[in-house]
Order: structure tokens, then C-alpha cells, then sequence
């Protein structure tokens, strides 16, 4: 059995995230449909290596960083977009704006590692033009 690999995949969500009109695209599922922008790059990346998830493994991969999503990355990008908000009133806004996307890039990697190591328990299916996304997209 050939094991996911959490830097092949951190590597693929870089390169597909700065392509054009993707960040635009995760974003407005993240903020519009409360989708989680690290399982839909998982997803993608399921689907780039011709993998396909049952159902069964979507919703564990969802449960896997619900909490994390909710505990910590939700609440970073809250303080960011209050802070940004009011950044004319805050005294070394740029240092404190940088340290946070530091610190939201770390968890997002780790978030990440969640997915490998949740993933790499299940047996996945292989399909020569998987859509594991699609599958997400229609999920409430």
C-alpha cells in the first residue's frame, strides 16, 4: 500500500492554491459555503493521483479537522479581519497582521497532516477521472 505523503501533498496545495483564480475559487467555497479550503485541496489532490473517496471517508476526513478548523483557524482569521478592520488604531499592525498568517500557515500545515494521517487508513478506490471535490461541493 503506497502511503499519501504530507510534503507531495503540502507541495501540490502550494502550487495549485497560487495558480489563477484558484484562491479566489477556494475562498468563495470557504466563505460562502463554510467549506474547509484544505480538504477541498485534498480532494484535488486525491483526484490528481486518480484516487476516489467513498462518502463513508468523506464525512471522517470532514470530522477529522472540524475541530481544529473551529478551535483555532476560524478564530485566527476572525482576529485578522478585526484587526485589519481596524488597523489605523493599531500600533504595529503590519508585525502583528504577519505573525498571525505565520502562525495561520502553520496550523494550515498541520491541518494538512491531519488529512494524510486520516487518509492513509482507508483504502481508496482507483478511477481514471475521480471528482472526490464535487462530492464535498454537494455535501452539506
Amino acid at each position: 500500500m503506497n502511503l499519501l505523503n504530507s510534503d507531495d501533498f503540502w507541495q501540490f496545495a502550494c502550487t495549485l492554491y497560487a495558480k489563477p483564480g484558484q484562491q479566489h475559487t477556494l475562498l468563495a467555497l470557504q466563505n460562502q459555503q463554510g467549506k474547509n479550503v484544505n480538504l477541498c485541496l485534498f480532494l484535488l489532490y486525491l483526484d490528481s493521483l486518480k484516487l476516489s473517496i467513498k462518502y463513508e471517508q468523506l464525512s471522517v476526513l470532514i470530522d477529522s479537522v472540524n475541530e481544529l478548523d473551529t478551535q483555532a483557524l476560524k478564530p485566527l482569521r476572525a482576529t485578522r479581519k478585526y484587526l485589519k478592520a481596524n488597523q489605523h488604531t493599531i500600533n504595529d499592525y503590519a508585525k502583528i497582521r504577519e505573525e498571525l498568517l505565520s502562525a495561520e500557515l502553520k496550523l494550515e500545515k498541520q491541518q494538512q497532516q491531519i488529512l494524510i494521517d486520516t487518509a492513509n487508513k482507508f483504502t481508496f478506490l482507483e478511477a481514471v477521472k475521480p471528482n472526490n471535490i464535487q462530492q464535498y461541493v454537494k455535501a452539506t
